[in-house]
């Protein structure tokens, strides 16, 4: 029984102090205190250690799915395949942990709303005990030896019917929640495509700083033939051959480094899907052609537009309602809970006394009311609550207005990069034109022993500034374009997208 004395019709009974009972609970706390502190925690500050039952851990992680062939299996990777950017796009948004999690983050918000709108339905609850005691009796005048037993079901109900607007300031909070977490599912989406379309360039970036790694190389071979040629015939000096192998010893190693980077981008690329980052998997080369600008949009239509759209400014807006409905409900807080009480049940009760014959009866019970609470004092804790609510509120509406002008930023950056990376494409153009007919007329004429080694080394150098330039400013043109969509919430979006760039055939 519950409680050291049970009192009912006039019979109490009562459980000694003493009972071998108690004696056993103070021993089992005794030894439960005493293990409470005992967790594993390294024994010194100095080196660091191994905690019980780390090899089970590593165990698991050793025969976890993490090998190249599971992680191809799983987002259907063909190593034969050659994958274009948006089929690269579709095994990201179909394999990438983060889609995964987003989405968990928005079913759950779901579960909450679902949480906040059962305050809206009444609360049944079903009990039943049964119980035997035996001691001392009280009956009447006398003190006897008795026992009892008790049994008892019971179906409540309890129901609130007006609370000044808490329950529905808690669901539009968790409806608030809600499109947080849908809106954060796109927005995880669309950073997942705009990595792998930077990726996706900087790895064709990388390749073809490889093949002009190549054609420096070969262009300083064919210096190097041409320098030693004319030192054999005593034309060029010892200086100029020495030179002219130098600068081929650096064409080598800028090649070595090159591919270097480029296994490095074809590493990110792969993880930029989801997959294992060592997955084999091969990728299509971006078209070498002119780019000219697709849009009739202005800044301020953009600007218009990424203000009204854009998933971060979404989110942040749910922030201020969310914070806005939680004021509403610490409010409420202060105003009384009115609910509707109900029970019905059935009791048996089983009395003996001097071993007797146990007497007693059974009988159904049942009631209802209206009950109404209203916390007198409470120890500040409502005025906290909504002190610490309306400074939540102010906190995000600052944060509106600073993500407000975050995103003007962005667009004004991502327009102003796009716009400079199309403009500087017929100057580069233009520059590895001049640079390549500079290098040639150099080396011819130094071939023919009217030049000197110094013009031919100074023309290479152009013409390999030449070709990064070309490489460098066509990748800025397809990155800029990702992050003038992106910056204006128009990348990845359900409905079709505009198109920044157009190529010439």
């Amino acid at each position: 029984m519950a409680g050291y004395l049970f009192r009912t019709r006039g019979l109490h009974i009562g459980s000694p102090l003493n009972s071998p009972f108690y004696g056993a609970i103070f021993l089992a706390f005794l030894i439960c205190l005493r293990s409470a502190g005992e967790e594993a925690v390294p024994p010194s500050p100095e080196k660091p250690w191994s905690p019980p039952d780390l090899d089970q851990y590593e165990q698991q992680l050793a025969h976890g799915a993490f090998s190249n062939n599971q992680s191809a299996a799983q987002a259907e990777i063909d190593p034969e395949k050659v994958y274009d950017l948006p089929e690269l796009i579709d095994i990201a948004e179909r394999s990438h942990p983060q889609t995964r999690v987003a989405w968990e983050s928005a079913r759950q918000a779901a579960g909450a709303l679902g949480l906040a709108k059962s305050a809206y339905y009444p609360y049944l609850a079903a009990s039943a005990a049964a119980g035997f005691e035996h001691g001392p009796a009280e009956f009447l005048t006398e003190v006897v030896p008795g026992s009892e037993t008790t049994e008892d079901a019971v179906l409540s109900a309890e129901w609130l019917l007006f609370d000044f607007g808490g329950r529905k300031a808690a669901t539009t909070e968790a409806r608030e929640q809600l499109m947080m977490a849908d809106v954060s599912f796109n927005a995880t989406h669309q950073q997942i495509v705009f990595n792998v379309i930077q990726q996706f360039y900087s790895y064709n970036v990388a390749r073809q700083k490889v093949a002009e790694a190549e054609s420096s190389l070969h262009a300083a071979d064919t210096v190097g033939q041409a320098a030693q040629a004319r030192y054999d015939n005593g034309l060029a000096t010892k200086t100029d051959l020495l030179q002219a192998q130098q600068q081929t010893a650096q064409s080598d190693y800028d090649l070595v480094s090159a591919r270097g980077d480029l296994s490095d981008a074809q590493v990110a690329l792969v993880e930029s899907l989801g997959i294992f980052p060592t997955t084999q998997l091969r990728v299509t080369e971006i078209p070498e052609k002119t780019f000219t600008e697709d849009n009739e949009d202005s800044l301020d239509d953009l600007i218009d537009r990424a203000l009204s759209q854009r998933s971060d400014l979404v989110v942040v807006l749910a922030k201020v309602r969310a914070s806005q409905a939680e004021v509403k409900k610490a409010r409420a807080d202060f105003y009384p809970k009115v609910s509707l009480e109900a029970a019905a049940g059935w009791e048996k009760l089983d009395v003996n006394l001097y071993n007797s014959p146990y007497v007693g009866n059974s009988k159904p019970e049942y009631g209802i009311g209206v009950a109404v609470e209203l916390p007198i004092f409470d120890g500040f804790l409502r005025a906290n609550k909504l002190r610490i609510a309306k400074s939540e509120l102010r906190a995000a509406e600052s944060e509106l207005t600073d993500s407000r002008d975050t995103a003007v930023r962005e667009v004004w950056k991502a327009y102003t990069d796009f716009k400079t990376a199309l403009q500087k494409q017929e100057s580069a153009a233009k520059f590895f034109d001049a640079a390549q007919s500079a290098f040639d007329a150099a080396l011819e004429s130094y071939r023919q022993g009217l030049g000197t080694y110094v013009d031919v080394a100074n023309a290479q150098h152009n013409l390999d500034a030449a070709r990064s330039i070309i490489v460098d400013t066509r990748a800025a043109i397809y990155t800029s374009s990702a992050a003038l969509a992106l910056s204006v919430g128009d990348l990845a979006k359900p409905s079709p997208s505009p198109t920044f760039i157009r190529q010439q055939p």
